[in-house]
Formats: C-alpha cells, structure tokens, sequence
C-alpha cells in the first residue's frame, strides 16, 4: 500500500475518544509512510485526521468538490488540494488515488462513500480493502445489520467476511496490507433464478 483513503465526519462527534483516535490514525498513517486520501475538508474529524498526518510528517490529498471550496471548509494546508467538479468525480478520483479504504466514524457522507467502493468491489470494479475502524462501539449496530443482510440471503457470506471491523489500529493496517479479495459471486440464487424461468 502507498495511499489510504479515510473517510469520516466533517463533524467531530459527541465525544472527545472520536477526536483521539482520528489522531492516533493519522499519527500511525504517516509513521508508516502511508499517505492519506481523503475529502479535502478543514473540519469535523476530517480536519483532525489530515492535521495529525501532516504534523507526524506525512503527506495529505485532499479531494474536494468546488462547490464545497465555495463554502471555505477546503484545508489550504494538504500536500496536494485537488478540486473536482461533483461528488461523483471526487469518490472516482479518491479511488484511483487509494490502495485501500478506512472509515472513521461519520454521518451520510462517510456511508455512502464507503458503501460505494463495497459495492464496485462486489462487483467487480475494484479489489481494494475496507475497514471500518470502531471507535467506542460506533459502528457495532451496523455490523449487526450485515450479519442479518448475510442471514437473510442479501448478502454473501464470505463478503461480508470480506470487510474488517475492530479497533486495533495496528491488526487493521495489517489486515490491508496481507489482502486477498474474496472471490465469492454476488449472485447467491442463480440456480434457483434458472429453475423459476
């Protein structure tokens, strides 16, 4: 791995362990020399995170909408500050520029952004890692949701065992650097789908 993509809050969150562990992510990012992608935000946990990098002397490409330059939430201090036309060009252009993808504690935003590159993956489109790195138990309802998505039969079992979650920072870099993607089919009944034609 060269580059990870973080994805998180423009906000910081409730509590102040959001804030600590961005900081400790962004410290081990750039002691490994790891560079971190991410959306170009000076705010929420997204500013945390890019600051840590930059002042443990790593380097930061922030990836930003105009439209959101427009509203002076861009960090004018990033290594490199990429300005892309829409959304859509800035998780194309994040993907490209990554070797893996992180999450963070976040709103909207950070789901839809990782629940896209789970998706191209499943599909197909790409083969990078994902991890969802919990910070106080953040993220356990909605690996619950997965475990009931794979129970119901929406989704494949070794997809799902295809994403990291946990809180060591350590076991997760570890976990992306030694990835294989799975080679399960998205398709779980195509059998079943033939019988009923």
């Amino acid at each position: 791995m060269k580059n990870v993509c973080v994805y998180c809050g423009s906000n910081s969150g409730a509590k102040p362990i959001y804030t600590e562990r961005a900081i400790a992510l962004g410290t081990e990012l750039a002691k490994r020399e790891l560079g971190l992608v991410y959306g170009g935000g000076n705010v929420g946990l997204m500013g945390v995170v890019a600051d840590a990098v930059l002042a443990a002397g790593g380097e930061v490409i922030g990836v930003i909408p105009e439209q959101l330059v427009n509203w002076e939430v861009a960090h004018k201090g990033v290594t490199k500050l990429e300005v892309v036309g829409s959304m859509h060009e800035r998780k194309a252009r994040m993907f490209d520029l990554s070797d893996g993808f992180i999450a963070l504690p976040g709103g909207f935003g950070t789901l839809d952004e990782m629940f896209e590159m789970l998706t191209w993956r499943q599909l197909g489109i790409g083969d990078k890692p994902c991890a969802f790195l919990d910070v106080d138990g953040f993220y356990e309802p909605l690996i619950t949701m997965l475990d009931r998505m794979v129970s119901e039969r929406f989704l494949h079992p070794d997809q799902r065992e295809d994403l990291w979650h946990g809180d060591d920072l350590g076991a997760m870099l570890a976990w992306m650097e030694a990835y294989e993607p799975a080679a399960a089919s998205k398709w779980m009944d195509e059998k079943r789908r033939k019988a009923l034609r």
